[in-house]
């Protein structure tokens, strides 16, 4: 008895010896942060590229080549951190992918990073793996931070933690396979602005490249010297990204915190020579105008117009501003504030003249007096054509949404806005929104500060006012929230809404971000959160950086110096 006795708990012990090991070596193992090494990354089957902000010109922020994720996968078990790539200082540029480039002895998808401290990083955007990084700050200088920012409206300066070198997503010539971006740096006296063209295979300078940004034009307006308003590389702030757009590198600048003299301007660059082709200033006359827009970029339409909506200043001609002791300036009625020379708090429909950009068309609220007083910027939400259709949708920091025709923007009357349509939210409007054209409807998000995530259906023109509302957190304090949508066209169960948001105030202060994927035709249906399980977590929230969605993978900029990369596990 005792022999079979020990001869059947030997046998047990062994299937169980076996079952635990066998079940141990099957374990998937979660790397540490920034480490790769415990899990196999297989090359995307994708080789799509997005070489500028929100994907394309319209701004829509909407990947439709979408084909490895979709509802389906996207959830806890299979989706999730892969890899983290660490750069030099934050990120406030989108991140850009360029799928086949022929890198490092093979042909790789390659993401490529901007940081604060002027330094450009290229990736393998399947792996991490590093190829180069050039630092672009102008020999015995730095780049300049918040703390040159000095002025009774600016001090202490909290729309930047630190430094602010490259802050404008870059843009990307695949063909030419060249990039364009905006360093800044100052031995903290002097200030410059550089337009850089550099190789996306190994960061070396074009020919003629840098070139120093400058600019001027007659004028009279605030700063302005003998006649002539000159570009002040000081105190414009090259916040927007970069625009490519028929050979034209075109770069827009708004302020630091309203710190007069300032304009808004916009620059234009042949992408070949880097010669200066156009210079535009939508207040030459006036003062302001600075171009914004929550860090989303000029808009195009395939006609080679522009959009962009300016912030507070000067509307029309013939007004004048008085201080009012606060920092800031009020206007007084304006005798012709149709009049095109000024156009503040206004959506700008601009086409190339000769050498400057000449205003075919706009709309100014009738309200633009109130607006300018009491700093409710027009030019503060993010704008986006909506995708093969000549309608621009617009936000005011007083709540209202705008939808316009690019056909016929409405101008501006004393009585009633001549527009498509009006949706007011009754909240301020600081954010990047995003659209997604479904099977049967379009949407349109919206996720502002000091709200809940908005999904409005768009349909023939109309923008419903009845908003379906997401079931997670709100966002408190002045800074909205970051969209982007990822879809295999119209193909059922492919829309996915990426929204990534701060968790607390991150107006003036960091502040820990959570990434959300929602199902993109009922935002109600959270498909997956960096909230849930561990290792997830992307560190501090990037401050109007959205997330790029592409080739099966997810970039999120953030400001713990970082880009953290999620996709199928």
């Amino acid at each position: 008895m005792n022999n079979i006795y020990l001869v059947r708990k030997f046998i047990v012990l062994a299937l169980v010896t076996i079952v635990f090991f066998g079940c141990k070596k099957k374990e998937k193992i979660q790397p540490p942060p920034g480490d790769t090494t415990s899990i196999v990354l297989k090359p995307s089957t994708q080789h799509i590229s997005m070489l500028t902000q929100h994907f394309d010109n319209t701004r829509a922020g909407l990947n439709y080549k979408e084909t490895e994720l979709t509802t389906s996968n996207v959830n806890t078990a299979t989706f999730g951190r892969l890899f983290t790539l660490s750069v030099d200082d934050q990120v406030y540029a989108q991140p850009l992918v360029v799928g086949n480039v022929s890198i490092s002895s093979g042909t790789h998808n390659v993401v490529f990073i901007a940081t604060v401290n002027n330094t450009v990083y290229a990736f393998d955007a399947d792996n991490g793996k590093a190829y180069w990084h050039v630092n672009y700050t102008v020999n015995g200088m730095r780049p300049p931070a918040a703390t040159d920012m000095n002025s009774g409206w600016c001090t202490p300066y909290q729309d930047f933690t630190k430094n602010m070198g490259i802050v404008g997503t870059p843009v990307i010539d695949s063909t030419a396979q060249t990039m364009y971006f905006v360093a800044r740096s100052t031995d903290g006296s002097h200030f410059v602005q550089n337009l850089h063209a550099v190789s996306i295979v190994d960061g070396s300078e074009r020919a003629g490249s840098p070139v120093q940004l400058s600019a001027s034009m007659p004028g009279t307006g605030d700063g302005a010297v003998n006649g002539t308003v000159s570009f002040d590389p000081m105190r414009n702030n090259q916040r927007q990204p970069l625009l490519l757009l028929n050979g034209t590198v075109y770069i827009s600048f708004s302020s630091h915190c309203d710190w007069n003299p300032y304009h808004g301007w916009i620059l234009g660059y042949d992408e070949a020579t880097l010669q200066q082709k156009i210079v535009y200033n939508d207040t030459p006359t006036g003062e302001g105008g600075g171009i914004w827009e929550s860090g989303m970029g000029i808009v195009a339409d395939p006609q080679g117009n522009l959009y962009v909506v300016s912030g507070n200043g000067t509307v029309g001609e013939g007004g004048h501003f008085a201080s009012t002791g606060n920092g800031t300036d009020e206007q007084s009625p304006n005798p012709n504030p149709a009049d095109p020379t000024n156009r503040s708090e206004s959506a700008i429909k601009l086409t190339p003249s000769g050498s400057t950009l000449a205003v075919t068309d706009f709309f100014t609220p009738t309200n633009y007096l109130d607006l300018n007083n009491n700093d409710l910027d027009y030019g503060v939400m993010g704008s986006f054509l909506v995708p093969n259709s000549n309608y621009y949708v617009t936000g005011c920091k007083d709540g209202n949404i705008y939808l316009l025709n690019t056909a016929n923007m409405g101008g501006y009357s004393g009585t009633a806005n001549q527009v498509v349509q009006t949706v007011p939210l009754g909240i301020s409007l600081h954010c990047q929104p995003a659209y997604y054209q479904g099977a049967s409807s379009g949407y349109i998000y919206i996720w502002s500060e000091n709200d809940k995530l908005r999904q409005f259906p768009f349909n023939n023109g109309n923008m419903s006012a009845n908003a379906t509302v997401a079931n997670i957190a709100g966002i408190s304090g002045g800074t909205g929230a970051n969209l982007s949508v990822s879809a295999n066209g119209t193909k059922s169960g492919t829309g996915i809404l990426w929204a990534v948001a701060p968790l607390g105030n991150a107006d003036g202060t960091l502040a820990p971000g959570v990434l959300y994927a929602l199902d993109a035709t009922d935002v109600t249906k959270v498909l997956w959160s960096s909230l849930q399980g561990i290792g997830n977590a992307p560190g501090y929230f990037a401050k109007f950086a959205a997330p790029t969605v592409v080739d099966g993978h997810v970039y999120l900029p953030t400001f713990s110096n970082a880009v953290v990369v999620y996709g199928l596990k």
